[in-house]
């Protein structure tokens, strides 16, 4: 595992807005003046980790401690 963000695209629909996709499946959708700024930040940065950080499925702090909770230590 190498932590870094993947399985996330964008798509501009016909009004202005940027939906992203997790897996295929809408994560969010980004309106008006946050949608401008996405498609410009998504040229200059990493696009998966940006993509992750709007999409709030971004390094919940918990990863490691839930790895080893008693509950998924068989997994």
């Amino acid at each position: 595992m190498s932590g870094v963000p993947e399985g996330f695209a964008y798509r501009v629909r016909k009004n202005g807005d940027v939906e992203v996709l997790h897996h295929g499946r809408a994560a969010v959708v980004l309106r008006g003046a946050a949608a401008a700024r996405f498609l410009i930040d998504v040229e200059s940065d990493d696009p998966q980790e940006l993509m992750a950080r709007v999409s709030g499925n971004y390094k919940h702090g918990n990863e490691r401690t839930a790895k080893n909770h008693p509950r998924n230590r068989r997994r």
